[in-house]
């Protein structure tokens, strides 16, 4: 009979969680309380644990996506205006890239039409290069062939200007052959 409530009373404290708190996942990246070594579990925001109950969400705020996409503007807004500096230094992070990207956009003078959006898509070599022309994938729709093309123009002239880009080496193997994406909006206000 003691054997038996000393077995029931053994499995019953075996089989209660270590804490008794239930996990919260956070959809919020990083929103979580700092991690502590005296928690009992790795302090590392992205690990997941089979013996974890419930699903496994890493915790990382990526900043950029797999696929580089950049919006650039002609007149850039007040809060943005930093962000069309061109870095003093050689490019060593994706903002560097994007900062000299929006500061070599010059849009052009004849032919403008208000609110034209065109997208281009292209790669870098690790030296700074282009590896080809960039490809158009979109413009505004019912837009005259000959605006398309002046506005193609100014992109392909105004990468050109700006090229080669002087990458750090670890920037620029990070980027040799990945597709970057520039979505180039004219949003100056014309015929005024």
């Amino acid at each position: 009979m003691w054997r038996s409530i000393l077995v029931i009373i053994l499995l019953a404290i075996s089989t209660a969680p270590a804490d008794a708190r239930p996990r919260q996942i956070n959809p919020i990246p990083f929103a979580h309380e700092p991690c502590s070594v005296l928690d009992g579990r790795p302090c590392t925001p992205s690990y997941c644990s089979p013996l974890e109950p419930g699903p496994c969400i890493p915790e990382i705020d990526y900043p950029y996506g797999q696929n580089l996409q950049l919006t650039i503007q002609s007149v850039p807004s007040e809060a943005d205006r930093a962000k069309y500096r061109k870095p003093d230094h050689d490019l060593d992070t994706i903002g560097d890239l994007f900062a000299a990207l929006r500061s070599c956009w010059s849009p052009p003078s004849d032919n403008a039409r208000a609110g034209m959006q065109m997208s281009v898509r292209f790669s870098f070599n690790r030296d700074g290069g282009l590896v080809g022309p960039p490809r158009l994938t979109f413009a505004t729709a019912s837009v005259p062939a000959e605006t398309r093309t002046t506005y193609l123009d100014a992109i392909n002239s105004s990468l050109n200007a700006c090229l080669p880009l002087k990458f750090t080496g670890g920037l620029g193997g990070a980027l040799a052959g990945r597709p970057i994406a520039i979505r180039y909006v004219d949003n100056r206000e014309l015929g005024k």
